[in-house]
């Protein structure tokens, strides 16, 4: 399994595994995924959030008491809302969200599946989902899950990446390719 060398990605796969023991010990481990996919949907629904948990302006502890309070107005308690406190603590907050991604595959490698994260131009329906689950499985050989992101400026298509794998079929992967070979014509 090929992992990348950057530095917020190591703390994202050391936080991970952390909460994924945590989770697996207590028999949480459906839950916490849960509770991480309702913070995934907060972050990716507040311009603001996200600007918190990137920013160095914040300190430590505004960080912490904000995290706080989301936390707990969403009802993410138990493991995660601890876990969202600690990372908060330790000036962690900018990698959660590969943290999240770590999480997933490693549940999904516990599950005796493979993690696909997708990359879409628009929103993929549940029909959709299913069919490429389907199409992946009949590759990898096992269950797939996916983790669906939605980037516009693809355009149209998909980008599916899988393990060490990468498939784009997205459309601005493919004008780029054309524009290169005009280039080389003309």
């Amino acid at each position: 399994m090929a992992q990348s060398n950057s530095p917020i990605s190591g703390v994202a796969e050391r936080y991970a595994g952390s909460l994924f023991d945590l989770a697996a010990q207590s028999g949480t481990i459906a839950e916490v995924e849960a509770n991480l996919g309702r913070f995934e949907a907060l972050l990716e629904g507040s311009a603001d959030l996200d600007r918190l948990m990137k920013s160095p302006v914040f300190s430590a502890q505004d960080q912490l008491r904000a995290i706080s309070a989301i936390a707990d107005k969403a009802k993410i308690g138990g493991l995660v809302g601890n876990f969202l406190r600690v990372v908060a603590r330790n000036r962690r907050l900018f990698a959660v969200p590969g943290m999240i991604r770590a999480f997933r595959r490693i549940a999904a490698e516990h599950r005796g599946e493979v993690a696909a994260d997708v990359t879409s131009a628009h929103t993929l329906t549940a029909a959709q989902q299913t069919e490429l689950k389907a199409a992946l499985k009949s590759v990898a050989g096992k269950d797939v899950s996916i983790s669906v992101i939605v980037d516009p400026s693809l355009l149209g298509g998909i980008v599916v990446r899988m393990g060490s794998r990468q498939i784009d079929t997205s459309l601005k992967t493919k004008l780029n390719s054309l524009k290169l070979a005009l280039k080389e014509v003309g």
